[in-house]
């Protein structure tokens, strides 16, 4: 194996001198520090495939913008041609769980998909984690047809995820999603919520309203207006101020029912809500309320930026120390999770405060060039929509997910004259996408990243 890594770092060697002398414009710091996604990949055939398969929109916008062109490719690697659709064999699940797999079974194909081996973790925030959170919700929601019940019992919850894992690893999944998502059996139970009989549901809860602010959901409009939110948020109050109502007969004000209460409640309507309609329509309604909350804030964690204070606080003498220093400083940030466009925007603007705040008062973003695909892995920046997306999966064309904003859009840097807004208040205008240019006799530019993922499929083969 050690002889095999040698071999593989020696063809890396030469592959990226090969380009740099093809191309002429090599920068060695680029190349390594601009990728940083490490694709980790266990084979069970020595077939891999690779996918060039991309498309991205114009602006930084819940809407697609009309001037928006299809170009810039992203190879990925491929996953093993066994998973998720191949010939893998159903596992040996517990028999203990009560929930109705095969009602939700394209969705669980989905899931796998989106949390995919080695993807998971840099997909979780946005794709991965909203998907298997909107599947379990309606896996339990399509059950409760035939127990009566909108929650699983603490030991039946238990054996009901391990199934779930189970199943999504023998289609190609991660296999700690549990820890990946922070899902606890807790969460498929009915909490501290008072409601979880269907029939006490639909007694107590207003489900005409419901269903009519919930069962079309805008995915733009949505995150402003909240209508379905709102209405979930109402039927939740509704059942779990029902426990107060029935332990104070004497009709003496009541105290507000717990946060923690709201929450598991809200679950509980979001589980009916997926009981009424089709397992499609739930899951793009679940979907589309969840990706509010993924957007409005930005998900990666920042360091110190004490380093970054040093060589680019107060007057700037070096700026060629002060731009390396930001690079090396954002390829960590790189190193975390695909991001959306709109979350690009927040995390360009939470780090700019960050600096400001350590007397950084010079625009070090435009000093350095920093772009917003500058925030995700890949060599190529791909950022995400941010409408909900899932990753697709086929034997000939690989593993593949849709990039929304391939392009260098300078990030924006924060003015203190402006008062932070939510992102539905955000007017945000960037430049038209360049259309990418085509190639001439089949000899286009490719990215370095195809070189990188020969280097992989080479190290997998020895």
């Amino acid at each position: 194996m050690r002889e095999g890594l040698s071999v593989g770092l020696r063809l890396l060697q030469s592959l990226v001198l090969l380009n740099c002398l093809y191309y002429g414009q090599c920068k060695p710091w680029d190349i390594f520090h601009n990728y940083s996604l490490p694709v980790r990949y266990t084979s069970r055939s020595s077939q891999i495939d690779t996918v060039n398969k991309v498309q991205k929109h114009g602006a930084i916008s819940p809407v697609p913008s009309p001037s928006s062109t299809s170009g810039a490719f992203m190879p990925l690697l491929a996953p093993s041609p066994l998973a998720p659709y191949g010939n893998s064999s159903m596992p040996l699940l517990s028999g203990m769980c009560t929930l109705n797999f095969s009602a939700a079974e394209n969705m669980v194909a989905v899931t796998a998909v989106d949390c995919w081996g080695s993807f998971a973790p840099f997909l979780a925030n946005v794709i991965c984690c909203p998907q298997l959170q909107a599947t379990l919700t309606v896996l339990i929601g399509q059950s409760s047809k035939t127990s009566g019940v909108l929650a699983l019992e603490t030991k039946h919850a238990n054996y009901c995820l391990s199934d779930v894992q189970k199943i999504l690893t023998s289609q190609g999944a991660n296999e700690n999603l549990q820890k990946i998502c922070a899902i606890h059996p807790s969460n498929l139970s009915g909490g501290s919520c008072p409601i979880t009989d269907v029939n006490e549901f639909e007694s107590t809860v207003d489900l005409s309203k419901l269903l009519a602010a919930c069962e079309k959901v805008d995915a733009v409009k949505e995150c402003c207006s909240q209508v379905c939110q709102s209405a979930v948020s109402e039927a939740a109050r509704r059942i779990a101020l029902s426990d107060s109502s029935l332990s104070n007969p004497m009709g003496m004000p009541n105290s507000p029912p717990h946060s923690t209460t709201i929450d598991d409640c809200m679950r509980v309507v979001y589980r009916w809500l997926a009981s009424r309609l089709d397992p499609d329509g739930a899951k793009q309604v679940l979907r589309r309320i969840s990706n509010c909350n993924v957007n409005k804030a930005c998900p990666l964690v920042f360091p110190t930026t004490k380093n970054i204070s040093i060589d680019c606080g107060g007057v700037i003498g070096n700026q060629t120390a002060c731009c390396k220093t930001l690079a090396n400083y954002i390829s960590h940030l790189q190193r975390q999770s695909f991001i959306t466009n709109l979350q690009a925007v927040d995390c360009a603007a939470l780090l700019g405060i960050q600096l400001q705040k350590a007397n950084i008062t010079g625009n070090i973003y435009e000093l350095c060039h920093v772009t917003l695909k500058d925030f995700t892995p890949q060599e190529s920046g791909c950022l995400l929509p941010s409408l909900p997306s899932d990753a697709t999966f086929d034997q000939s064309a690989g593993f593949s997910f849709t990039c929304d904003l391939n392009d260098n859009i300078a990030a924006p840097w924060p003015s203190s004259s402006l008062v932070s807004t939510p992102s539905c208040n955000k007017s945000i205008t960037l430049p038209a996408l360049p259309t990418a240019a085509p190639s001439q006799g089949g000899q286009g530019k490719k990215p370095l990243l195809s070189l990188l993922l020969v280097f992989f499929a080479v190290l997998l083969a020895l």
